[in-house]
């Protein structure tokens, strides 16, 4: 059984969900950081998550108890029955990994599902989430799995991996209901997601098969006559009229007309008080005599078609009319959404009040009241409208509805509880812009464009990136005049940037919104765009799959000084930067005066983001001229203006991403321990960039570097097995990683996972790395395995290059093991290795400790145990200690 979590463990995971560190938790609740971390340590038991960035996941999902299911429907009406198939279901999810509950509408599969679900939950410690595929449209329901699980996409992690690394580990449970709709989606998404996710268990409610290998299917009865059946109708018309009473035989009669059809039984028993039972089955006897045909393969379908006729019929004709009206929603909507399209607010919540007593709409009760019509009565619901010829006027009122839903959301942004409002309308808001416009309605293309705008934004700030990316490309199209567009494609321009894999989108966006401002008259504007389009080619060339001629780029920087106006700050910042990286000696290497420049310009624009992008080029700059501990401070105040930064707004998005990247590499690079494990703690507490296999990996160097290697080791595997779960070999750029890995199994002497990261270094390195030779030359030196230092201190020297991150660790690390080896160069090494100790800190101490054992120097040991712990490097520092106590 899920152990509880206490009241205060409550309070410190919605914090963490928050994304607060362990010191701000101590001061909102007055309680110490000891005390936070102690309760960080009793939720990550508890929930069997990895880390705090998996409970803050948890939290922003709602979990509440280990083994909670979240989005698990709550009703209002006891569960009837079927005692039986819940107890066979339970037995077929602990033997199946993929159970599909079959049957027709109305037969009570999603009710069933729901209470096998809260039955299982014990059974799946890590929890598991309840999906309602109802509102969801064709290629939305990964989205709708995703924040069921409480899962964002980030940078450039696509969110089926992101759902995936979020199954992969423990024991879920995922409910997928009504999938009949989207039968091939599904299908393949539960495919996917059991063969990433060992520990995953799917439950399916379909009206057919997936198709899935693997799959058992429980079909699902009507509920038994002589019981079960009876039972529910009695227990449902008893809440509609607790003085109901009625004959055995005829409460029999009904149900059997009724075909055993929960959903027939719940339309039927709510009319008790009014009509009583023998007045039921005189109406439903009508009813049926009214459909043609004889009763055979069809009759549950009768028996329910004419149920939802009867019961409309008896509608006043008000509430007939919100009835069909309300079938435009595909999920729940509030009081709001309902007036829009059923008239004023007051006539509408009477007639909702009616149709709920009538079991026609369902009252789902939250922090907000909303209702919701079941799959099964919104088709019902939907056919009376197309009768009625109401379907434009009611979708136009929709749209309309939806734009100011999302305009207002817009402003909530930030508050609490704004997620969760949009998530609960986001079917609704997607349906209304995809549904195409009445064709008679003049306003109707405004509305739309207000509708992507709103969504595009709502959708980034959500992080929901693809999709935003979507939106904005279809606000630009909408847009009624090129200054709109503009502004749309620029913001498209950012939300790509983090989105894709290719900066060619990017470019192309701000080449587009230049024209768009030319269009518009704005000069300002197109030189902006043109800057960025400018700088974005020569400051990530790699992140294109062909290069921009620079013919090409120096035409549009023309264009771009000749658009600008004299006195602008902006615009002489945008070109002051796009000059810097123009200007450079090489591919995405900037001029260094003119990136100083360009520093001086930005600072007087006042503007956090611009500054930071001027800031990049002044520390690319010092970085490619080997100052190392000048790109690192550089990059330090780019983080600190990271704060200043709005996370909702994707203009912001590409300087937040590369911050951190940059600050966690340059970190590395001068030896700087703790900046490094500040940074990379700090980007994968920001969403932005989240907990993937990129930001673990940053974290796992300065982690295996100050010595904690068992944190460090956990982040590798966690690495490794997120990227391996994505289907795509290991590149490049985790070699570092891998490489940290595999020092901090060997440093802990777990001699077996060592050798395994060693040859897993091997297979990415693909040959002579510094980060391979780094290991190697530190572990030898740690087992004192001096045999065959040469070779491994010859390739120390050999591998990398002078902007290699880890050249300057492979070189002191190579000169140490050379003087601990008594190979005849040490000396010669140590003075080689020397002046890389000026710009790394870590390799200064490296050097300092070398030369100490070299010269019998207890006061130089004392020193460089000092430097030691003033980088954090515990372990070295205790490597050097115990030198000390040596005689």
């Amino acid at each position: 059984m899920a152990e509880h979590v206490s009241e205060r463990e409550a309070e410190v995971l919605a914090a963490l969900g928050a994304r607060m560190s362990n010191a701000q938790i101590a001061h909102r609740l007055h309680i110490s950081v000891r005390t936070v971390e102690s309760h960080v340590s009793s939720l990550l038991r508890k929930y069997r998550v990895p880390d705090r960035w998996a409970l803050a996941e948890l939290a922003g999902s709602g979990a509440r108890d280990p083994g909670r299911v979240a989005g698990l429907p709550a009703s209002a009406t006891t569960f009837v029955g079927r005692d039986a198939e819940r107890a066979a279901l339970l037995a077929a999810l602990e033997e199946a990994r993929l159970v599909t509950l079959l049957g027709p509408g109305g037969v009570g599969k999603t009710r069933l599902a729901a209470a096998v679900a809260g039955d299982a939950a014990a059974l799946f410690p890590s929890g598991g989430a309840f999906v309602d595929l109802v509102p969801v449209r064709a290629g939305f329901a990964t989205r709708a799995v995703a924040t069921a699980l409480g899962v964002t996409e980030g940078s450039h992690q696509p969110l089926e991996e992101a759902v995936a690394a979020r199954l992969g580990s423990g024991h879920w449970l995922l409910v997928l209901d009504n999938c009949e709709h989207l039968i091939d989606e599904a299908a393949a998404l539960a495919g996917r997601l059991l063969a990433a996710c060992p520990g995953t268990r799917v439950l399916v409610t379909s009206r057919e098969r997936l198709g899935v290998p693997g799959e058992r299917c429980v079909p699902v009865a009507p509920l038994a006559l002589g019981s079960d059946a009876e039972r529910l109708f009695r227990d449902r018309a008893l809440a509609a009229d607790p003085r109901f009473v009625a004959e055995p035989e005829v409460v029999a009669e009904l149900c059997a007309r009724l075909d055993g059809m929960p959903l027939t039984i719940e339309l039927a028993a709510a009319r008790a008080a009014s009509l009583g039972a023998t007045g039921l089955l005189a109406a439903l006897e009508d009813a049926l005599r009214l459909l043609s045909g004889g009763r055979g393969g069809q009759e549950r379908h009768r028996s329910l078609d004419a149920v939802l006729s009867w019961s409309h019929d008896l509608l006043a004709d008000e509430e007939r009319a919100l009835f069909r009206r309300l079938g435009v929603f595909a999920g729940a909507f509030d009081m709001e959404a309902a007036a829009a399209v059923g008239g004023d607010r007051a006539g509408v919540a009477d007639l909702l009040g009616r149709l709920v007593d009538k079991s026609l709409v369902v009252h789902v009760r939250g922090r907000v009241s909303r209702w919701r019509l079941l799959e099964t009565v919104r088709a019902f619901a939907l056919a009376r409208l197309s009768d009625a010829g109401e379907q434009d006027g009611t979708r136009a009122r929709r749209l309309r509805w939806a734009a100011a839903a999302a305009s207002a959301a817009e402003d909530r942004l930030g508050d609490p509880g704004w997620r969760d409002d949009f998530d609960a309308m986001a079917a609704d808001l997607r349906a209304a812009l995809a549904s195409p416009a009445p064709p008679d309605d003049a306003g109707a293309g405004e509305v739309t464009y207000r509708l992507a705008s709103a969504l595009a934004h709502l959708t980034f700030a959500r992080r929901n990136l693809l999709e935003s990316f979507a939106h904005y490309r279809t606000a630009a199209a909408l847009a009624r005049d090129p200054g709109s567009a503009a502004r749309e494609l620029r913001a498209g321009a950012g939300c790509a940037h983090v989105s894709t894999t290719s900066n060619q989108h990017v470019f192309d966006l701000l080449l587009e919104a230049a024209e768009r401002a030319r269009r518009a008259g704005d000069e300002r504007g197109r030189a902006v765009d043109l800057a960025r389009a400018v700088e974005t080619a020569c400051r990530f060339p790699e992140a294109f799959e062909t290069r921009v001629p620079r013919e090409r780029l120096h035409d549009l920087f023309a264009e771009a000084s000749a658009a600008g106006h004299g006195g602008d700050r902006e615009v002489a910042a945008r070109v002051a930067v796009a000059r810097a990286w123009l200007a450079g000696p090489g591919e995405a290497v900037p001029d260094a005066g003119l990136a100083a420049a360009a520093v001086a310009a930005a600072r007087a624009a006042g503007d956090p983001v611009l500054t930071s992008s001027a800031l990049c080029a002044a520390g690319t700059a010092a970085l490619r001229a080997g100052r190392l501990r000048e790109a690192n401070r550089i990059t330090r105040e780019r983080l600190r203006l990271l704060a200043s930064m709005d996370r909702d707004d994707p203009y912001c998005a590409p300087e937040v991403c590369n911050t951190y990247g940059r600050a966690c590499i340059y970190a590395i690079m001068a030896g700087d321990l703790r900046g490094g494990m500040e940074a990379a703690r700090a980007g994968m507490e920001d969403d932005l960039l989240r907990d993937t296999h990129i930001t673990a990996g940053r974290l796992v160097q300065p982690l295996a570097l100050t010595g904690r290697f068992r944190e460090a080791i956990g982040h590798g595997e966690r690495m490794w097995d997120r990227w391996e779960r994505a289907g795509r070999p290991a590149p490049r750029w985790m070699l570092a990683s891998v490489c940290a890995t595999a020092l901090a199994c060997g440093m802990s002497g777990d001699r077996e996972p060592a050798a395994l990261w060693r040859a897993r270094a091997a297979r990415v390195a693909g040959g002579p790395a510094a980060p391979v030779a780094f290991v190697d030359a530190r572990l030898a030196l740690h087992d004192g395995r001096f045999d065959d230092a040469e070779p491994l201190v010859r390739e120390a020297f050999a591998a990398g290059t002078p902007l290699d991150p880890y050249l300057a660790y492979a070189r002191a690390a190579g000169a140490e093991l050379a003087v601990a080896a008594g190979l005849p160069r040490a000396a010669e090494l140590l003075a080689e290795a020397g002046p890389l100790g000026e710009e790394n800190r870590w390799a200064a101490a490296c050097l300092d400790r070398a030369r100490a054992r070299a010269e019998g120097d207890a006061d130089g040991l004392a020193r460089a145990a000092k430097s030691w712990d003033a980088l954090g490097a515990r372990a070295e520092r205790d490597v050097t200690r115990r030198l000390l106590a040596q005689p």
